[in-house]
């Protein structure tokens, strides 16, 4: 059985879909079977990371939550993005996108679903593709998925800017990670400026936490031109930001 990792934080802006991608695809490079679902309902959009438009899924997470298909057929291989890359596709990813349809958007906030069919959902990918790795692209903050999400989590990876609203809310989320026992827990300061002392701040990091730091993220310039048209460490992959982001893949793996 594969492991389950959930991307979390606790404010939006902190870079947390598109490091979930690039996570995913660099495990994807190095032979991993890898499946992302974006459980950000309300908000979702990592498919757009993907070059998938809403138009081009046939079904949603939605519909699986609302009994109209199985989890496994909203599932979208999108392993040739990788070969598109020049790169050898050695593992698999898929995407379960979430619908970014309004009506569908407003029925969850209106109705809500039935959060206890998310476990059974990632289970049923866990076994139905042969996954090596789950990795969830929560919703930011603290509500009833992002609960369940972090109860079922083999790692939890936090992500956090250098900044003090962001250092609160952290806290608050570690907290609740430890009343839920999760077995692994890291964080990933992402937006880094250059001027910072990423030493120091990796230690101000654990030593406010009590939780190891995977990676220290620089802000990039390429990152905001590439504006979320694609996935950043298959487009730039000897560049500072991959080289992070592969040290943090390391950090899982062991």
């Amino acid at each position: 059985m594969g492991s389950i990792i959930s991307v979390h934080s606790f404010r939006g802006g902190t870079g947390k879909s598109n490091t979930t991608a690039n996570l995913g695809c660099t495990l994807a490079t190095l032979g991993y079977r890898v499946a992302i679902v974006d459980t950000d309902i309300q908000s979702p959009g990592i498919h757009v990371l993907f070059g998938l438009e809403s138009e081009d899924t046939e079904h949603a997470l939605n519909d699986y939550l609302w009994g109209r298909c199985e989890i496994t057929d909203v599932a979208r291989d999108v392993s040739h993005l990788i070969t598109g890359h020049g790169q050898e596709a050695k593992g698999a990813i898929y995407l379960i996108p979430s619908s970014l349809k309004t009506s569908e958007i407003t029925r969850v906030l209106r109705e809500g679903y039935d959060v206890g069919l998310l476990n059974d959902g990632f289970q049923q990918l866990l076994q139905g593709l042969n996954l090596d790795f789950l990795l969830i692209d929560t919703h930011p903050g603290l509500n009833e998925e992002t609960l369940l999400s972090i109860t079922v989590s083999d790692t939890l990876v936090l992500i956090l800017r250098p900044d003090r609203q962001d250092f609160q809310g952290t806290a608050v989320t570690v907290d609740v990670a430890r009343q839920l026992d999760v077995p692994k827990m890291v964080m990933v300061v992402n937006k880094v400026p250059s001027a910072f002392n990423k030493d120091s701040l990796k230690q101000q990091v654990e030593t406010t936490y009590g939780v190891p730091v995977a990676g220290i993220l620089p802000v990039c310039e390429e990152m905001f031109q590439l504006g979320s048209s694609d996935i950043f460490c298959l487009r730039y992959p000897a560049h500072p930001y991959s080289l992070v982001v592969r040290s943090v893949v390391q950090h899982l793996l062991d």
